[in-house]
């Protein structure tokens, strides 16, 4: 199946489960990733992010930008325009997610190909067994 797992020992187990509880903290909740991808493309206005994104609702959308802020991924720049212009573009720090994104990307494609796979085996094993 893949290479065999390497048994570590509790305390490099507990250092692993830490790091891995403080990036899920980081980056917990369905629309933070989806968020740092959006503004790939460049920097973007509050109305363009939520297009982009679909579903978010400005209150939820709001909150991610600040977390977001807090946590080095994106900045905000005010403009003094008339109306005033505000754009979020993503810091040089988050790039640092770039291997993240790109994981999860690759094993979301092949997690998705496998459940249509077998969902097709399952549909094609229940029409032999009603045929019987």
């Amino acid at each position: 199946m893949g290479p065999r797992r390497e048994y570590h020992s509790k305390e490099t187990c507990t250092a692993s489960l830490n790091a891995v509880k403080d990036a899920l903290y980081v980056l917990n909740g369905k629309w933070k990733l989806p968020l740092i991808i959006s503004l790939q493309e460049g920097p973007q206005r509050f109305n363009e992010i939520q297009k982009s994104l679909g579903e978010i609702t400005p209150k939820i959308l709001s909150k991610e930008l600040k977390d977001l802020e807090l946590n080095e991924f994106v900045i905000r720049k005010v403009y003094s325009t008339t109306p005033v212009t505000v754009t979020y573009e993503l810091t040089p720090y988050s790039e640092s997610l770039d291997k993240v994104i790109n994981e999860l990307r690759d094993w979301g494609l092949k997690h998705r190909e496998r459940l249509v796979k077998n969902r097709k085996i399952e549909s094609a094993v229940a029409e032999i067994t009603a045929s019987l």
